[in-house]
């Protein structure tokens, strides 16, 4: 679900039904949730566009993330959310990032981060011994910017 100025846009059927599950099924769909505040926010149902600009904050507690930027844009047809303007993501294992654009694709978890033009993302990591610093895997699709 996403939560915006106190409206809340339900995402996946599990969400819209979760009163009606156990504890554990209500846990599970609030790790999907995902709260974004900002000083306007609209939503365009012709396009499924819904955009929020001014001092952008969005945090999705299920995956320790909070991201900050100037403005968010989640594309409701592509389940992708697009963060604009001194974009600052931070994980609660302590990695970072910061570009001027990140492009998210939440149905497979893909991200493209990209600079002001002329200058460079900056990520930190926080790596502990024995985790891969890349997964194995290569991506089969790469999300444009």
């Amino acid at each position: 679900m996403l939560r915006f100025g106190g409206l809340l846009f339900s995402l996946p059927l599990l969400a819209a039904l979760a009163p009606s599950f156990p504890a554990q099924a209500q846990q599970a769909a609030d790790a999907g949730v995902i709260t974004i505040e900002s000083d306007l926010q609209s939503a365009d149902s012709s396009t499924g566009v819904i955009t929020a600009s001014g001092n952008v904050r969005l945090v999705h507690a299920g995956r320790g993330l909070v991201a900050t930027s100037r403005q968010a844009q989640y594309f409701t047809e592509e389940d992708r959310i697009v963060l604009s303007g001194d974009v600052d993501v931070i994980q609660a294992d302590g990695n970072l990032l910061r570009a001027d654009r990140f492009t998210y694709l939440l149905e497979d978890g893909t991200a493209v981060a990209s600079p002001v033009p002329g200058q460079q993302v900056f990520s930190q990591w926080s790596l502990q011994p024995g985790q891969p610093v890349l997964d194995a895997a290569p991506a089969s699709n790469p999300v444009a910017p």
